[in-house]
């Protein structure tokens, strides 16, 4: 039986081709066909910050992604990678993602925050504390945008949109047919950094307004009064101890291991002399507005009040533009982080205060990721729309920068009581602000992240600072401050920058309909041999040639 098969499948086949091809190349094109799963693209994604903080958690506390991606759009999202654009983005949606336990949540942000509407920045940046500070298992992920990236998102935006038809059929179809992204993490699981120190020569913060501004101004003051102390006719009576901290943005833990090493673990400390005050500089890169921040007001008669004083003649004087005021709030301790730094000084009896445009240390700006080097037409030129968000003004920044200067020496220098007019001007001339390197220092500073897992003690953005402080000033040390191994203050986690992969597939429903679709040809070829005669005949009986008849 089996030879005779064989013999008709061979006189069949030889004398007629077509029948070859109509039923074994469908077959070879399904069986051999690959599945599209080359990568689509590959781009660097930065993850939201996860550490702890005198034992309570903050951010997310995962950092593997292995998941489809889906937009909010679907209906479904549990166990999958929800991207959003940052226009579309709200904290309805985002919730929603995690309610449905998404898999990850990936935020794409412009490359130039400059064109995005100002109450979208704002409305994010009012966000960002409240996602901080609830910790959650869902990866949640920053990445600026490209135009694959963007690609990626119009079409898997065009795959969720399609589940809410009205067509199961239509929903199927296009599932199946549509192109889908898997999206992978190259990174493993975050760990808690071991031995990790907060160095204590740079405020490790990430924005360019909050602090990169307050670093870039005292640098430019260690340099200009670096000059008046050169000479002794011009050296005053007070000492300038000049202090770039670590770790602000963590309750200031690079402040207050500072204070403890040299109050409590050193028998001779210069802060255990007679300390004046304590000036500490946060966000002054733009507003018209200066703020004193105190949590005790000053008495008359200390050298506190005369700071206070000289800045009000200073700017009614010299800048009539500005407008200052005093802003008192009293060191709450049964909050978790403290409002402003000079707060640190204060709960060691050390007089200090804050100078900042910002009237609140409420103010988003003040940790948000928004606040980046954004390139102002009016900063530069004098012309132009500012751009949205938080951004960093070099005339205000350096209008801020000399108003300062001139109050400190008027304090140091005691010259009000002297009988020196409040328009006297001291740094003019070969002993001014210089704009250009204020502005070169803030665009070094913003031009990478500083956050405190990012920068270690061999870190280019230590040694830099170290090596531009000692230009100016006679004695620079590095601070370093490790938590406690036993009852760590705070932790850190690693695996805050990470390459992510976008894989190009096909849905699952693809493989089951081209497994029935496989299924279906196999057996109708199954079917074709047991009733192999009767098919033979049919076929035979349609391509035999037609004969002539006379």
């Amino acid at each position: 039986m089996f030879e005779e098969a064989s013999e008709v499948f061979d006189n069949m086949f030889k004398s007629s081709f077509p029948l070859t091809f109509i039923v074994f190349i469908p077959a070879v094109l399904i069986l051999v066909s690959p599945l599209p799963t080359e990568a689509a693209h590959e781009f660097t994604v930065y993850r939201m910050q996860q550490y702890d903080l005198q034992g309570q958690p903050y951010g997310t506390r995962n950092a593997i992604l292995n998941t489809e991606a889906r937009t909010v759009e679907a209906e479904v999202l549990s166990r999958r990678c929800v991207i959003m654009r940052l226009v579309d983005f709200s904290y309805e949606r985002y919730q929603k993602a995690l309610r449905q336990s998404a898999g990850a949540v990936v935020i794409i942000l412009p490359k130039n925050m400059s064109t995005m509407p100002q109450d979208i920045v704002q409305q994010f940046m009012e966000l960002e504390p409240e996602m901080l500070a609830t910790e959650t298992i869902v990866p949640v992920y920053f990445a600026l945008e490209d135009d694959e990236l963007l690609s990626i998102y119009t079409q898997t935006l065009t795959t969720s949109s399609s589940q809410g038809s009205s067509s199961a059929a239509e929903v199927l179809i296009h599932t199946a047919t549509a192109n889908g992204f898997q999206m992978v993490t190259s990174g493993a699981q975050s760990k808690a950094v071991s031995d990790w120190a907060i160095t204590s020569l740079e405020w490790l913060s990430y924005g360019a307004d909050s602090n990169g501004s307050g670093v870039s101004m005292l640098l430019e003051l260690a340099r200009l009064f670096s000059r008046l102390y050169t000479y002794k006719r011009t050296h005053a009576g007070y000492n300038l101890l000049f202090f770039v901290s670590g770790g602000g943005k963590f309750n200031y833990q690079g402040t207050k291991r500072w204070l403890e090493d040299n109050l409590d673990h050193t028998d001779s400390s210069l802060l255990q002399d007679n300390v004046a005050f304590v000036l500490c500089l946060d966000t002054l890169g733009n507003g018209d507005s200066l703020h004193l921040h105190v949590s005790k007001p000053p008495k008359e008669g200390t050298t506190q009040y005369a700071l206070l004083k000289e800045l009000e003649t200073v700017i009614s004087s010299q800048y009539p533009e500005v407008k200052f005021s005093m802003v008192h709030k009293k060191i709450n301790l049964a909050d978790d982080t403290l409002a402003w730094e000079h707060e640190r000084f204060g709960i060691r009896r050390l007089p200090a205060f804050t100078l900042s445009h910002l009237n609140s240390h409420r103010e988003a700006q003040r940790s948000s990721i928004m606040d980046v080097r954004s390139v102002s037409p009016s900063s530069r030129h004098g012309v132009g729309e500012p751009p949205a968000g938080p951004y960093v003004d070099l005339r205000k920044l350096s209008r801020n920068t000399k108003l300062i200067a001139e109050s400190l020496a008027r304090v140091i220098y005691n010259l009000t009581e002297k009988g020196a007019p409040g328009d006297l001007q001291i740094f003019t001339e070969q002993m001014q602000v210089q704009e250009e390197q204020l502005s070169s220092m803030v665009d070094w500073l913003t031009a990478q992240p500083r956050a405190a897992q990012l920068v270690d003690k061999d870190s280019s953005v230590v040694s830099t600072l170290e090596y531009h402080l000692g230009h100016y000033l006679k004695d620079v040390r590095r601070h370093y401050v490790k938590a406690d191994k036993r009852d760590p203050e705070f932790v850190f986690y690693d695996q805050l920058k990470q390459t992510m992969n976008a894989y190009r597939v096909k849905p699952a429903i693809f493989d089951l309909l081209l497994a029935v679709c496989i299924a279906a040809y196999l057996g109708v070829i199954y079917l074709a041999i047991q009733h192999f005669g009767v098919l033979y005949s049919v076929v035979r009986r349609i391509t035999a040639p037609k004969t002539k008849q006379h």
